[in-house]
C-alpha cells in the first residue's frame, strides 16, 4: 500500500512540473510578443493570447499583469481621450483580478501606480491634484513592498520629477530617485522566469533629462 501511495505521489508531482512547464512557456511566448509589440492591433494579440490563458490558470497572477501593462501602453498610444479612458479602464479591470490573486506582490501594485499616471495622462491640467496624489501613495506602498524594486522606484522618480516642475520646485530629489532606480536595474535579479523586464530604457531617458 505504502508503495502506491508514494507512485500516486510522484504521479502528481510530475503532472503538476508539467502543468507549471507548459504554462511557463506559453507565458513566455506572450510576454515576448508584449514586449515586441509597436502597434494597438499587435498588443491587442498579446492580450487575447494572455486572457486566454488568465482563464485556464486561475490562481496565476502574471497574465494579468501584462494585459494591465498592454494596456496602459496602448493608452499612451492613443490620441482620443475618450478612447485613452476606455483602455485604461479595461488595464484596471485586469489588475483588479491580479490584485485579487496576489495582493502583496510589487509588481501588482507598482502597475496600479502606473494606471494612476496613465489616468492622469489623458487630462494632465484637470486630473493632476489627484491622480498624482493616488499614484505617489501607491508607488510608496509597491517600494514598501520591495524597496529593490526598480520599476516602483522609477514611477516614483518620474512623478516627484512631474509635481516638481508643475510646482517650480527642485527636481534634485526626483532625479536621485530615477538614479537609484537604475542602479537597481543593474542589480536587481529576479528568481521568477516570468518577472517584468521592462523600465531600464524608459530609467536612462529619464534620468537624460536630469543633465546626468
Amino acid at each position: 500500500m505504502k508503495k502506491i501511495v508514494l507512485s500516486l505521489t510522484t504521479v502528481a508531482l510530475i503532472f503538476t512540473a508539467s502543468a507549471n512547464d507548459k504554462y511557463e512557456k506559453a507565458m513566455l511566448k506572450n510576454i515576448s510578443l508584449v514586449y515586441e509589440a509597436n502597434t494597438v492591433d499587435a498588443y491587442q494579440q498579446a492580450i487575447n493570447n494572455l486572457t486566454r490563458i488568465g482563464n485556464a490558470e486561475k490562481n496565476k497572477w502574471e497574465p494579468y499583469y501584462y494585459i494591465t501593462y498592454s494596456y496602459i501602453i496602448m493608452s499612451f498610444m492613443e490620441q482620443d481621450p475618450g478612447k485613452k479612458d476606455s483602455y485604461i479602464d479595461l488595464a484596471q479591470a485586469a489588475l483588479d483580478k491580479g490584485l485579487a490573486i496576489a495582493p502583496d506582490e510589487s509588481e501588482l501594485v507598482t502597475l496600479q501606480g502606473f494606471t494612476h499616471t496613465a489616468r492622469l495622462n489623458v487630462d494632465p491640467m484637470n486630473r493632476g491634484q489627484r491622480y498624482s496624489g493616488m499614484a505617489t501613495k501607491v508607488l510608496r506602498q509597491a517600494i514598501k513592498l520591495n524597496p529593490e524594486n526598480p520599476r516602483a522606484l522609477l514611477l516614483m522618480g518620474q512623478m516627484m520629477y512631474g509635481t516638481a516642475q508643475f510646482m517650480g520646485g527642485s527636481t534634485t530629489e526626483a532625479c536621485a530617485m530615477i538614479e537609484k532606480s537604475l542602479d537597481k536595474f543593474e542589480t536587481f535579479k529576479s528568481s521568477h522566469a516570468l518577472a517584468p523586464q521592462w523600465g531600464k530604457g524608459q530609467a536612462t531617458d529619464a534620468l537624460k533629462q536630469c543633465g546626468n
